[in-house]
């Protein structure tokens, strides 16, 4: 006589279909947590393992950018910092916006560099992207330790920018960042499991993207300029990540003038809006996404 299964019994883990395209089981990704932790750091040690300089890369890398954005854009092309030493200045701008490159790049090719893993076992997807941005974000908080050392060096021998109390929405600032690249990341990715080629496309338009926004220059050689009737600045600030990487260089430095409210709004508004849209294509592509990868 074959046995009935208790009604009683209980079950540690129940997988179900999503029952819409805009759920996030945030309860599922926090009993996942040790999951994402293991991810983290993975993503850490893996990058360097088998270096010599090991992380200390992640601090030569931002120092020879900006002795290079010194030389060509400082030197030769002579284009003004706002009154601030250049270390600081391209400093500033190199670590925010390396933090949303890095964060982006990675988050694109979610589908197809882990495809091996999400074909063998079930995790909530979402976990991949969030230890991306994670583990980057260890990775600026060292290179933003390498903005502070330059301050104090320019605050000891009298050069050092005034900041003011703008600086205290930095938290917020690295939060919208984290936001932007995860949100444009997350659809990226859901379209290269498809579409290859924006791969290559997306890689090349991530470097255009960086000379649209202000990180070599100031805004403020934008402003007073016309392209196709607009004001150049406002076009620039069109951009999500401008406002927070102006922002940024205000509060810290009190370089030029503060952007707006408006802007860092706008700036916000589109970060929720590429989270949500993310969310919504990454649900509708994940549950056939192997079929294509």
């Amino acid at each position: 006589m074959a046995q009935t299964v208790s009604e009683n019994e209980n079950w540690t883990t129940v997988i179900k279909p999503r029952t819409g395209l805009f759920e996030v089981n945030l309860k599922e990704i926090w009993d996942y947590r040790d999951l994402l932790t293991l991810f983290v750091k993975r993503d850490i040690t893996v990058q360097y393992k088998q270096t010599v300089l090991g992380p200390l890369w992640w601090l030569i890398q931002p120092a020879l950018t900006v002795i290079m954005y010194m030389v060509v854009f400082g030197g030769i092309a002579g284009i003004p910092t706002d009154g601030v030493p250049q270390p600081l200045f391209y400093l500033a701008g190199v670590c925010m916006w390396q933090y949303f490159a890095d964060c982006l790049t990675k988050t694109s090719n979610t589908f197809v560099s882990n495809a091996g893993i999400f074909g063998k076992v079930y995790f909530p997807r979402l976990i991949m992207p969030l230890s991306n941005v994670t583990s980057n974000l260890v990775r600026f908080g060292i290179q933003f330790g390498l903005f502070v050392i330059v301050y104090i060096y320019y605050a000891i021998i009298g050069l050092a920018p005034s900041p003011n109390w703008y600086f205290l929405l930095f938290p917020l600032l690295v939060v919208m960042m984290a936001g932007l690249a995860l949100g444009f990341g997350i659809i990226i990715s859901s379209l290269t499991t498809k579409y290859r080629d924006l791969q290559i496309l997306f890689s090349f338009i991530v470097q255009l993207w960086m000379y649209a926004t202000p990180i070599v220059y100031p805004l403020s050689q934008a402003a007073g300029k016309r392209v196709l009737g607009m004001n150049l600045g406002t076009i620039m600030c069109l951009n999500p990540v401008t406002p927070v990487i102006e922002t940024f260089k205000y509060g810290a430095l009190g370089a030029g003038e503060f952007i707006g409210w408006g802007w860092l709004a706008y700036s916000f508004i589109i970060m929720i809006v590429m989270l949500g849209l993310g969310v919504l294509i990454f649900n509708k592509v994940q549950k056939s996404f192997m079929d294509t990868v």
